[in-house]
C-alpha cells in the first residue's frame, strides 16, 4: 500500500505532535504523524506526577499528553499508532518516501518533507557495562513507568535508584506509587543534579539516603535480584539488599533512522526535505522544551514548503554516504 502526503512526522511525542499541530492549523495540506506506540503522547503519557503544564494550570504527565494528541487532532493532522517506520524508500530515486509496517501490513509513504522526532531513551544496564547475573527486577525510568502507570504490575518492594538527576527523582516517585521503598539514590557525580528544594525533600522527608561518589559495579541474584554492589570512589564496596534497581538519566538519541538515511542531524538536516527536532537533537530536554522546538521547526519546514527550491544552510555539511551494518551507534 502506497499513498502521499505533504508532511509526515516520525513520533508522536511533544516535539512531533506540536509541529504537526502547527503545520496543520497553517495550511501545510495533508500532515500524518506515525508513532510505533500504541498510544500517543510520548513519554508524558506514563509520567503520572505533575510538573506539566504551566503555574496556572498545571497537569500530570498523562494529561499534559492528551492535550497535544487533541490539538493535533483538532487542527486536522492524522495521528497514526502502532506503526513502525522501518527505512528510507528507494532512496537512489531522490524522493522523499519511508517504508513502514502496521496492523495493516506494510505501506510506502512518500512526503513533500519529513519531520524525524524519534526522541531519546536511557542508556539500561547492558549499554553502561554493569557486569553480574541477569535477574529480574532492572528498570530503566521508562520502563519503570510502564510497568507501574500504564500497566500496573507490581515492581518489588525495596529499590535502589541509579542516578540523582531530576528524573531520577521521579523513577523514585514512582517506586513509593508502587508501594515499594526507595533503597537508596547512587550517584558518581558530588552532589545530587536537580533543585535543591527537591533533593532536601528526598533527603529529609523521605529520608532517602544519596550515596554520591559512589558507582554501581555488580548486579546480584539469580531469579530475582537480591542486592546491588557499589563502590566509592575511595576504593570502599559494599552491597545494598534490594529487589528492583532502576537506571535513570543518561539519555541517548534514538537516531537509527538518521543514521541508516545518513543524515547529519540539525533542526535542518542534511538532505533537503527532512527536518529534526526535539530530544532527538537534545536528549533529556523537558517536555516543554520538545514542543518548542517542534512549533519552531514547523515554521521552518512551512517555509520549505513555500519554496522547496531555496539553498539548503551552509552550515550543515552534505550527507555522508550511508553507512554499513557495522558501523558502531554512539
Amino acid at each position: 500500500m502506497n499513498r502521499e502526503v505533504d508532511v509526515l512526522v516520525v513520533g508522536a511525542g511533544p516535539a512531533g505532535l506540536a509541529a504537526a499541530a502547527r503545520l496543520a492549523v497553517g495550511g501545510a495540506g495533508k500532515v500524518e504523524v506515525l508513532d510505533r506506540e500504541q498510544r500517543a503522547g510520548g513519554v508524558p503519557r506514563h509520567c503520572a506526577h505533575g510538573g506539566y503544564g504551566t503555574w496556572l494550570h498545571p497537569l500530570t504527565g498523562p494529561a499534559y499528553a492528551r492535550l497535544l494528541v487533541d490539538a493535533a487532532q483538532r487542527t486536522g493532522a492524522v495521528v497514526r499508532t502502532g506503526v513502525s517506520v522501518l527505512d528510507w524508500a528507494d532512496p537512489a530515486r531522490g524522493a522523499l518516501a519511508l517504508a513502514t509496517v502496521g496492523r495493516d501490513g506494510p505501506a510506502t509513504i512518500e512526503a513533500r518533507a519529513v519531520i524525524l522526532a524519534t526522541g531519546a531513551r536511557e542508556r539500561p544496564r547492558a549499554a553502561r557495562l554493569v557486569p553480574g547475573t541477569r535477574p529480574a527486577g532492572v528498570y530503566t525510568t521508562g520502563e519503570l513507568q510502564q510497568a507501574v502507570h500504564l500497566y500496573g504490575q507490581r515492581i518489588g518492594t525495596r529499590a535502589v535508584i541509579i542516578g540523582a538527576e531530576g528524573v531520577s527523582y521521579s523513577a523514585a516517585d514512582t517506586v513509593r506509587a508502587a508501594g515499594a521503598e526507595v533503597v537508596a539514590m547512587v550517584t558518581e557525580s558530588d552532589r545530587a543534579r536537580t533543585t535543591g528544594l527537591r533533593a532536601q525533600d528526598a533527603r529529609l522527608r523521605r529520608r532517602v539516603p544519596l550515596l554520591t561518589g559512589t558507582a554501581v559495579v555488580e548486579l546480584l541474584g539469580h531469579g530475582r535480584l537480591s542486592g546491588v554492589r557499589v563502590r566509592h570512589r575511595d576504593g570502599r564496596t559494599a552491597v545494598l539488599a534490594c529487589d528492583t534497581v532502576v537506571f535513570t538519566g543518561d539519555f541517548v538519541p534514538e537516531n537509527e533512522l538518521a543514521r541508516r538515511g545518513g543524515l547529519t542531524l540539525a533542526p535542518e538536516t542534511s538532505r533537503p526535505g527532512v527536518f529534526a527536532a526535539g530530544t532527538l537533537l537534545h536528549p533529556g530536554e523537558s517536555a516543554a522544551e520538545a514542543a518548542r522546538a517542534g512549533a519552531r521547526v514547523a515554521g521552518t519546514v512551512q517555509g520549505f514548503l513555500n519554496d522547496p527550491c531555496r539553498p539548503a544552510p551552509e552550515a550543515y555539511p552534505a550527507a555522508p554516504s550511508r553507512p554499513s551494518a557495522n558501523t558502531p551507534m554512539p
